[in-house]
């Protein structure tokens, strides 16, 4: 089985600005979550697509404008078989309340992707 696209993010010094410009383009309904510091975005695409969140990275630089997360079934096996085909794990497992776990790596070309497991 593959691992689908889940969820996108986009990493914004500017979380609000960008939020806006989103909503005011494209229609998207995108709802500030204060305790996470989160903008999550809904595409509302009517089943077809992914949706997603605009945030500024709390530590260090902003890595990439943008990150895809993949869903996989065992962050630690995905994360074995990352560092094992040549990508490095930048972010350890962290869990999202009531929501999941996620880890962040590195493909060898140096792109920031995520893997996510949905909360049970």
């Amino acid at each position: 089985m593959g691992s689908p696209i889940v969820h996108f993010e986009f990493w914004s010094a500017n979380p609000a600005q960008a939020a806006a410009f989103y909503q005011q383009v494209f229609g998207w309904n995108i709802q500030h979550l204060p305790e996470m510091d989160y903008h999550m975005v809904d595409t509302a695409s009517g089943g077809v697509g992914i949706n997603g969140g605009i945030f500024k990275p709390k530590d260090g630089p902003i890595p990439a404008p943008t990150s895809l997360y993949l869903d996989v079934d065992d962050l630690d096996a995905y994360g074995r078989k990352i560092t094992a085909a040549g990508g490095t794990l930048v972010v350890e497992k962290q869990e999202v309340p009531g929501m999941g776990t996620f880890s962040l790596f590195t493909d060898p070309d140096g792109r920031v992707l995520g893997i996510w497991k949905r909360a049970e």
